[in-house]
């Protein structure tokens, strides 16, 4: 794990991100700031650990069926390998809400990441085939071509790209 030379929102761990992700969303970054936008790193990679006290919290606070939609159970979580990571825009202005798509940050990602190799994991009204509601500051790094192919055939889940079961369950 490598941390990226490109705008942080945190610290330690959660700062860091695979080579490859780290050297793609660096290119991403610096592609949003020449648009003007800004843009940050909100949470990279977690431990099992992190991912563990992350899920945690969602169950006490919502329950388990409620935290299944909103965060991985630990082993499971894309930020567990490095491939994905979590945007800010540099002001905390509707961070990780549901508010967040309409700020430039997300905006400028939904229509540009795919150039740099990324998808927005987790896309408006696909929460039947992710499992998971729309999270609009999670991108995944799945490389230049897949994420281009899946663009320009206008696919906006890995699930369907992949073909892949909709929303596994855990048991």
């Amino acid at each position: 794990m490598v941390q990226p030379k490109v705008q942080l929102a945190v610290s330690g761990e959660a700062s860091l991100l695979n080579s490859t992700t780290a050297g793609a969303a660096e290119k991403l970054f610096a592609a949003a700031a020449s648009a003007g936008v800004t843009m940050t790193l909100a949470s990279g990679y977690r431990s099992f650990q992190t991912q563990t006290t992350t899920y945690n919290g969602y169950v006490n606070t919502r329950g388990q069926a409620s935290a299944d939609t909103a965060s991985a159970r630990p082993g499971f979580s894309e930020h567990q390998t490095g491939w994905a990571f979590d945007i800010g825009d540099g002001g905390g202005a509707c961070s990780f809400e549901p508010c967040f798509a309409e700020q430039p940050a997300a905006v400028w990602a939904r229509d540009n990441a795919y150039k740099y190799g990324f998808v927005v994991r987790y896309p408006r009204m696909r929460q039947e085939v992710t499992g998971y509601y729309y999270e609009s500051w999670h991108l995944r790094f799945i490389g230049v071509e897949a994420a281009t192919d899946m663009a320009n055939r206008g696919i906006s889940t890995l699930e369907e790209y992949f073909g892949l079961e909709a929303a596994p369950s855990y048991q």
